[in-house]
């Protein structure tokens, strides 16, 4: 019979391999066109682990904003469809990349405030492992997936459902794919740390519970998103 303290070690180490293993299918769009992962058993037996592993490997990347899942339909990539979306489609034609920065300079600030004032010890953990997440990113679309994630999340963590909804329209116009597109020209190695030091500074924030300096430092990446993308735009129409 195996002790108890090597079998909770050799849990954690399969638990570990199976969150690795799905984060990867994951990220890497490894999925069917409907975005549906396989079954927990298929996932089991895909991995050679328990249910218990596939199904904590899941937790974990729900509460990061990277799958989700319907009762009695699956576990599917990405975020639930909200009653936004159907605006969003309606609207983003109408709206340019800029405009669209102009609305989340407006949100977003405020959402990191109730975010600092809000969070839990847990809430920031998150938002660390999703900004190291952004960090580690191979290229730009999956920066594009990490970073995304991580800004939803601190929206999440504000715990205000108006303007979680104003949030939640204002990226779905920015995820149609000439956007990604615009977006990504905006992003260099430079910009991609400058970004990523920006980040750092709204977890701390955040972590102090210091709403004021959260809402400061979300503005002050807003805004050179902002001077970045238009001055992508600028060239491209050159």
């Amino acid at each position: 019979m195996q002790p108890d303290g090597d079998r909770k070690e050799s849990d954690l180490s399969e638990n570990l391999r199976v969150l690795q293993e799905i984060r990867q299918i994951v990220t890497n769009d490894l999925v069917p066109s409907d975005g549906r992962l396989p079954t927990e058993r298929n996932l089991a037996a895909a991995f050679g682990a328990g249910r218990r592993s596939v199904r904590r490997a899941l937790d974990q990347l729900e509460a990061e904003g990277l799958v989700w899942r319907k009762q009695g339909k699956g576990t599917f990539v990405g975020q639930p469809p909200d009653p936004t979306e159907e605006l969003a489609a309606r609207i983003a034609s109408e709206v340019d990349p800029l405009t669209a920065m102009e609305a989340r300079l407006c949100i977003e600030p405020a959402l990191a405030d109730l975010c600092a004032r809000r969070a839990t010890a847990d809430d920031v953990a998150k938002l660390r492992r999703l900004a190291d997440r952004t960090i580690d990113a191979g290229g730009a679309e999956a920066a594009e997936l990490w970073d995304g994630a991580l800004h939803r999340a601190i929206a999440r963590i504000a715990g205000n459902r108006l303007m979680l909804t104003a949030f939640t329209l204002i990226d779905e116009v920015r995820m149609g794919e000439e956007w990604q597109r615009k977006r990504h020209r905006a992003r260099t190695p430079e910009t991609r740390e400058m970004y990523n030091d920006q980040h750092g500074r709204i977890i701390d924030a955040i972590d102090a519970r210091d709403g004021p300096a959260a809402a400061k430092a979300m503005r002050e990446h807003l805004e050179t998103l902002f001077l970045n993308l238009r001055s992508s735009l600028r060239q491209e129409e050159k």
